[in-house]
């Protein structure tokens, strides 16, 4: 005869089973996915940092726990092409610059035609909802096997500066060397009248301080986030491009996801980059004020030299992109999209 006590027992020896079985099929269920991107983990300067944590905190919560996000500021999963490498053969996400993405689809240049957005809204439409990129989401995926999931601002407009003079009108960059971010903004500079040299973001500040380069260009966050305003005396607000960098993962990582966690994912990477656009927008004007602060002298050009660079610079650009292979494909459909089709006459 089977005591009652024996019952019990087995009954709690059952639960305890069970209970390690659920707690070992839950462990197995959550995925933590490396995230990697530039710059210091710090929501005052990096705009990045501040994407990346939201989408941390939203990913979590809205696949119930199913997804952890391991963040990896810093470049510290290796420089722009190494990562991408990596996003390419493992589930991995990683924020990358245009030095990461045009590698694997140059067409990415078009998106940085000059004066192509008036604000902040304009890019926003482009990139969200026009045909151009759509395009390079589907070529992302089909050339390299790595999906385009969202453009993530990096804190603005881009902004000219340099330790040698003012510059306001595009004769002032006449022999100047600048340091440039990948070989379409090589292309800009030398439109102006300039040189423009690739540097790692790592090493920019060096560079400047060392005289390797005379200037840069970045929104004011990223000159605040690495302290260039210590080497580079003037600021000039042309708001000349459009501040991006792309969240890119493994396709086959989200292909292998079931519907409700693709579309609990999705949904986490769109409520983070809303909020922190809004995040970014709003602190524009403050971090202009911090760098006139901190002893930048600080150049809005008029109406009239806004006109002179955007008539140096924009068919110089298209130029560039013509002797660089790109079919005229990409460059209507991007002009289309934003509303600047007078460029193709």
């Amino acid at each position: 005869m089977i005591s009652i006590k024996h019952i019990r027992v087995t009954a709690v020896a059952a639960a305890c089973l069970l209970g390690a079985t659920v707690a070992a099929e839950q462990a197995a269920a959550e995925t933590t996915i490396n995230l990697s991107y530039n710059g210091a983990p710090d929501p005052d300067k990096n705009a990045v940092h501040v994407f990346a944590t939201n989408l941390q905190e939203l990913v979590a919560e809205k696949t119930d726990g199913e997804i952890q996000l391991e963040l990896y500021p810093n470049s510290m999963l290796g420089e722009e092409e190494e990562r991408m490498e990596q996003t390419m053969s493992s589930p991995n996400l990683n924020v990358a610059s245009f030095a990461g993405v045009s590698p694997l689809v140059e067409e990415v240049f078009v998106s940085s035609i000059p004066f192509l957005f008036d604000d902040f809204a304009a890019a926003r439409e482009f990139f969200d909802e026009g045909a151009y990129w759509q395009e390079v989401e589907k070529a992302l995926r089909e050339r390299a096997g790595v999906e385009m999931l969202a453009v993530v601002e990096e804190g603005g407009f881009l902004a000219f500066t340099n330790d040698q003079r003012p510059i306001r009108h595009p004769d002032d960059f006449e022999g100047l060397r600048f340091r440039a971010m990948d070989p379409s903004q090589v292309a800009l500079y030398e439109a102006f009248g300039a040189s423009g040299t690739p540097i790692p973001w790592t090493d920019v500040y060096m560079a400047l301080r060392t005289g390797v380069a005379d200037g840069q260009m970045n929104p004011p966050m990223y000159i605040i986030l690495g302290s260039l305003y210590e080497v580079q005396e003037y600021l000039t607000l042309a708001n000349i491009q459009y501040s991006s960098q792309f969240l890119v993962g493994n396709g086959d990582m989200i292909d292998s996801w079931d519907e409700d966690t693709r579309s609990a994912f999705m949904e986490a990477v769109a409520e983070a980059n809303q909020e922190a656009r809004r995040h970014n927008e709003e602190r524009v004007d403050e971090r202009i004020a911090y760098l006139e602060d901190q002893g930048m002298e600080i150049i809005r050009p008029t109406d009239e030299a806004i006109a002179a660079f955007r008539e140096t610079a924009q068919p110089a650009y298209l130029e560039w992109l013509r002797e660089e292979g790109i079919e005229e494909h990409w460059i209507q459909t991007a002009l289309e999209d934003a509303g600047m089709t007078h460029l193709l006459d």
